[in-house]
């Protein structure tokens, strides 16, 4: 279902092939890069005057097929776009109840919110949980001298001061902005702020570094 997701706009995986809904069976053998879904019951409804799976259906039958991050990243997505709310995602989780996945998904639905603003910061979100951190306020603004909002934190703990700032590769990689984050920090670090950088492989392969290093800061500047 991960071209309907595309569609609605939180389509968070790269999809192969062009995904159509046919209870009917009538694309059973298929074309070249059409993939077929027999999902009997599956409620529709039209989308820029194309019929699809609902928004909330979509979205809990995608995150049914994905790992436990990815399933939170597309649920928040779905919900920060404002295409479902979590009544409707708990009722799609309903319908579509004793189908393979569909028990942590109805775990992560129960903690989605939507504040995420990139599905790796869903990730992100989800390690820190699972690890047992206290929970950062998301997109905290950290206000001039002005008392204007000058930066957004992607995840802070006001009470330590300390920082969690996620760096992609497609946002963080030219010497422009390479030069505006070093500005940045520099002027969070005149205020107080330890900011601690996270990247992709923190996330998906040094998690247990990532989590004693933020563990650590949060330890000894709230004592």
């Amino acid at each position: 279902m991960g071209t309907a997701a595309e569609l609605f706009g939180f389509g968070t995986e790269v999809t192969q092939g062009l995904h159509i809904h046919d209870p009917g069976a009538k694309h059973v053998h298929g074309y070249r890069g059409v993939v077929a879904h027999q999902r009997l019951g599956a409620p529709l409804t039209s989308l820029n005057g194309q019929l699809v799976t609902t928004a909330a259906w979509t979205a809990v039958e995608l995150a049914r097929s994905l790992a436990k991050p990815r399933a939170w990243a597309t649920l928040d997505a779905a919900l920060a776009l404002g295409v479902c709310g979590p009544s409707d995602l708990t009722a799609a989780a309903d319908a579509q109840v004793g189908r393979r996945g569909i028990v942590h998904v109805r775990s992560l639905i129960a903690v989605a919110d939507g504040a995420a603003q990139s599905p790796m910061e869903s990730e992100c979100r989800l390690l820190f949980r699972d690890a047992g951190l206290p929970a950062p306020t998301l997109q905290h603004p950290v206000l001039d001298d002005f008392g204007m909002p000058r930066f957004f934190l992607d995840f802070a703990w006001e009470h330590a001061m300390v920082a969690g700032e996620y760096d992609g590769d497609e946002f963080h990689a030219t010497p422009l902005a390479v030069r505006r984050d070093k500005a940045r920090v520099a002027w969070l670090q005149e205020r107080g702020w330890l900011v601690v950088p996270i990247t992709a492989d923190d996330v998906r392969r040094r998690q247990r570094d990532l989590i004693r290093r933020l563990q650590h800061h949060l330890i000894t500047r709230a004592a």
